[in-house]
């Protein structure tokens, strides 16, 4: 098989088409921008220690008479390196940042796996965003006639933050962003995965985004009656009055299994099957389904081909509302708590406590905090919980929140997860995600039997050569751990060369760090 007809670039040579509807599917790479963590590591400091990003809202989104209640907000939401993909200021101006950040965190996503981004160019790669906001389009319509250009059309088109990653990276494979309300990011995950199984995808990308930028729209919410009066989301607590708001993104970068196994590929998690369904007609639009959340949960269990009472730790939809929370307790207990050994409860958590709920985005943040729990074996708390809803009973149902970080409990067997997000008009969908195979481990190149180790740097000006220096001398101090081999490595292997560039030879750590 060509190139054209299908194949991928790569190591490991061209991937073939696909036809298994039950195949195990290889997180291998992710990106995240979330409130007070721009990256996986931060996030993964934050979640662990039990930390928020929290905060109350800059100046510039304050509405009067919406109250002032914490939320999670990402800093520099303006900023963007348009030239390095090539994009005139003119039009980055006239760009929903939603498109930028998701442009941005895709790219990092495949350097984070490993994947020369060059090489993917002319391959059937899937992009799959999960989005429900448009406040950018509003804001310019505001604006009035003066605010639009020629770049306005493709800029304000919420279809476009998916078609901007596929045209810039050069991918042929489907290219769409979703809106199931708050279940839209797990929902791209789920459609991703079903590209990949069919062979219509030979890889995807899956993410979502949230940006809260008007500052209408917690107005908008707080009218509702969803927003948490003290800016704290209680999930399961019996302090439930609401969410919390917040906006950021992430990206993962999926693959079947077997074949990111035989390319050496790291695994953060596989997904090993989901659902998607809706709660059709309930009592109201936006109530709940206790059945319809029982059979979603079925589904995507006999589809992983796992029993439900394996599961190990769920990460709740959470949003901590009196009316949600007790039906997503419900099904949990219904189809999974109550058939476990009563010494053995179900554990369950939200990330929502820690960065606010991110709704288009939500399902892909509560995916990556799982993927990286199991990537370090770790189950980080779900705060804000002391007395159970009594709506709740959280005996009966077998159910448990994580309120304490600690190991995965029954090591002794494989460690599985499922990730639950749910939209105010009906769709559920749930993910169930185990652990990475065991690899064979690579031998530890012996630094002091290198002579001289070289690192490359590039970029696309000298600004950002600098700013590249910077961030890797972060990381290297950051990492003990890290070989000066495997660094020199992964700059000329698994990085974009770039026009600009900058070597330093050393013949140790020491020297590298001083020559950055």
């Amino acid at each position: 098989m060509s190139v054209e007809s299908g194949g991928l670039r790569g190591q490991g040579g061209l991937f073939p088409e696909r036809d298994g509807w039950d195949e195990a599917i290889a997180v291998v790479g992710l990106s995240c921008r979330l409130p007070k963590a721009p990256d996986p590591e931060s996030f993964w400091a934050m979640l662990r220690s039990g930390g928020h990003g929290l905060d109350e809202p800059p100046a510039d989104r304050r509405t009067p008479g919406a109250g002032t209640s914490r939320a999670g907000y990402l800093d520099g939401v303006g900023d963007f390196d348009a030239a390095f993909f090539g994009i005139s200021p003119r039009e980055a101006v006239a760009m929903d940042p939603q498109q930028r950040i998701v442009l941005e965190l895709a790219w990092e996503a495949l350097e984070d796996a490993g994947i020369v981004p060059e090489t993917v160019r002319d391959t059937p790669a899937g992009v799959f965003v999960g989005s429900l906001r448009d406040d950018y389009a509003i804001m310019v319509g505001q604006r009035g006639e003066e605010a639009i250009t020629q770049n306005t059309m493709t800029g304000v088109s919420r279809g476009l933050i998916a078609n901007r990653v596929s045209y810039h990276l050069g991918l042929t494979g489907p290219s769409l962003t979703v809106d199931a309300a708050q279940a839209s990011s797990l929902v791209a995950v789920h459609m991703a995965c079903a590209s990949l199984r069919t062979g219509e995808s030979s890889l995807a990308l899956a993410a979502g985004i949230n940006l809260n930028i008007l500052p209408e729209g917690e107005l908008v919410e707080e009218r509702f009656g969803a927003l948490s009066p003290d800016g704290r989301c209680y999930t399961f607590d019996a302090r439930a009055n609401g969410f919390v708001r917040g906006e950021g993104g992430g990206v993962v970068v999926l693959q079947p299994l077997d074949q990111a196994l035989a390319q050496g590929r790291r695994v953060y998690g596989v997904i090993r099957g989901s659902a998607v369904n809706n709660d059709g007609a309930t009592a109201g639009l936006t109530v709940p389904g206790e059945r319809t959340q029982c059979e979603v949960l079925r589904r995507a269990y006999e589809r992983a081909d796992v029993v439900p009472e394996s599961v190990q730790y769920v990460e709740l939809h959470g949003t901590g509302t009196p009316t949600g929370d007790p039906v997503e307790a419900a099904a949990l207990g219904d189809m999974i708590g109550r058939h476990r050994s009563p010494t053995e409860p179900l554990y369950v958590g939200s990330v929502k406590t820690n960065i606010g709920h991110l709704e288009g985005a939500a399902g892909i943040a509560g995916l990556i905090k799982v993927l990286l729990s199991l990537h370090h074996r770790e189950l980080p708390p779900s705060l804000n919980f002391e007395t159970p809803n009594p709506r709740i009973p959280m005996e009966e149902l077998n159910l448990s929140v994580r309120s304490e970080a600690g190991a995965w409990p029954y090591t002794d067997r494989p460690l599985l997860a499922g990730v639950s997000s749910f939209g105010m008009g009906g769709t559920n969908c749930h993910v169930v995600v185990e652990e990475a195979p065991e690899s064979q481990p690579c031998p530890e190149p012996g630094d002091q039997d290198h002579s001289a180790v070289a690192w490359v740097v590039s970029a696309r000006s000298e600004g950002a050569l600098r700013a590249q220096a910077g961030r890797l001398v972060e990381r290297v101090r950051g990492d003990v751990g890290v070989s000066v081999c495997d660094v020199g490595f992964s700059l000329v292997s698994s990085r974009a060369v770039m026009p600009v560039r900058g070597v330093v030879v050393g013949s140790g750590r020491g020297e590298l760090l001083e020559g950055l």
